[in-house]
């Protein structure tokens, strides 16, 4: 039985927000219920990315959509946020992807970039003619990014990157890679250096067999010997902190897009348990053991709705720090999971069939809760912050 999305707000949220944000997130949740809903479980099915939605999504402003100028939306961050909450409403593959488009690969040339490297991207980029991907993490280092062994070396008017990237969301698909590279020269210095894709050396293969983020793109990405000019460097970009910069942007959306997740599973499972009858033909809602499950997430959800929009009007002031940020996607990925989890439990074994889409949530919550920052680097982020002594 199809269930269609009610909408979940316990406390009148929608009070706290403007008419501009709520206006933002009404259309973002036409766009998913009228475009990807329809699709989506047949796209996790078969492993495919939906494509045909990216020029759509960039006619919308959802690329870049929190940048000023260059064809962005120029949305506030709340906005922004509430975009991303109804995108992973969606699916988890999906906001993903716009946020690599946007956080990971805009910002990046938007922050460190040139004015020509931003004139020639970032306006094609908004539009979803150019798709962009975000090559930190590798093999050997990934919650330590500073281990990183793809290097840059300086070779004439130009330079020469070598290494290896893995688990890179749109890989196969970009026109141009955000690649971050000690460069030899410097000391082993990190910078960041845009790769265009069809670059002799440069290949990208992508990963099959995964339980997760299945409508999604996921690579690995090679680089042997890929020359680049001198020109390709993001001048502004000065060590770690850089990538952490934009992983922060990317943390930001996750954890709204989380919030849409768990409204997701708990919408479906309080329906669900309103029509399911089982013991003298009574609805389980009327259950103690499932009233209190259903408790636990709606009021969960109430929380991080709090935390985000919070997290949001600080990062609107230029007040929200690295660690608050942490705090939002730490808590919130790990409210969507065990709201998927216990919504799978209330729904039985209709639970695991994609008839609903609350076991896809539950899959691809497991990458969310470890990609940009695993649940516990969170926890040594927020603990290194209050003690002020480093607990890596």
């Amino acid at each position: 039985m199809a269930i269609k999305f009610k909408g979940v707000d316990y406390i009148e949220f929608d009070t706290l927000l403007t008419d501009d944000e709520r206006l933002v997130r009404e259309n973002t949740r036409k766009f998913i219920e009228d475009n990807l809903i329809p699709i989506i479980e047949q796209c996790n099915r078969d492993g495919r990315f939906p494509r045909e939605l990216v020029q759509p999504m960039g006619e919308l402003g959802f690329f870049g959509a929190n940048l000023k100028g260059y064809g962005c939306a120029e949305m506030g961050n709340v906005e922004y946020g509430l975009m991303t909450q109804e995108l992973e409403r969606g699916d988890s593959g999906v906001r993903s992807f716009v946020s690599v488009q946007s956080a990971l690969v805009m910002y990046p040339i938007y922050s460190f970039g040139s004015d020509a490297q931003k004139d020639k991207w970032l306006p094609a980029m908004a539009k979803g003619e150019k798709l962009g991907c975000f090559g930190l993490t590798e093999p050997d280092a990934g919650s330590n990014p500073s281990a990183m062994r793809t290097r840059a070396r300086k070779v004439g008017d130009g330079y020469v990157i070598s290494g290896e990237k893995m688990w890179i969301t749109s890989g196969s698909i970009a026109d141009v890679a955000v690649i971050w590279a000690k460069v030899e020269d410097e000391g082993g210095r990190i910078r960041g250096f845009l790769v265009e894709t069809d670059r002799p050396g440069f290949v990208a293969k992508d990963v099959h067999g995964k339980w997760s983020l299945r409508a999604s793109v996921t690579s690995s990405l090679s680089l042997q010997d890929v020359k680049i000019p001198a020109e390709n460097l993001l001048p502004k970009s000065e060590g770690l902190k850089s990538p952490l910069m934009c992983l922060n942007q990317a943390r930001y959306g996750i954890a709204w897009g989380a919030i849409g997740a768990a409204m997701a599973c708990y919408d479906c499972a309080l329906q669900y348990a309103q029509f399911r009858k089982q013991f003298h033909d009574m609805p389980i809602a009327g259950h103690q053991l499932v009233q209190e499950k259903l408790v636990w997430m709606i009021n969960e959800i109430t929380k991080a709705q709090l935390l985000a929009l919070q997290v949001g009007r600080l990062k609107d002031q230029g007040k929200a720090g690295h660690q608050h940020i942490s705090m939002a996607k730490r808590n919130n990925v790990w409210m969507a999971l065990e709201c998927a989890r216990m919504a799978r439990d209330i729904l039985g074994g209709n639970g695991i069939a994609d008839e609903y889409p609350v076991f896809r949530h539950m899959m691809n919550l497991e990458s969310v809760k470890t990609y940009e920052g695993t649940h516990d680097v969170h926890t040594l982020i927020i603990g290194q912050h209050i003690t002020g002594i480093d607990g890596f």
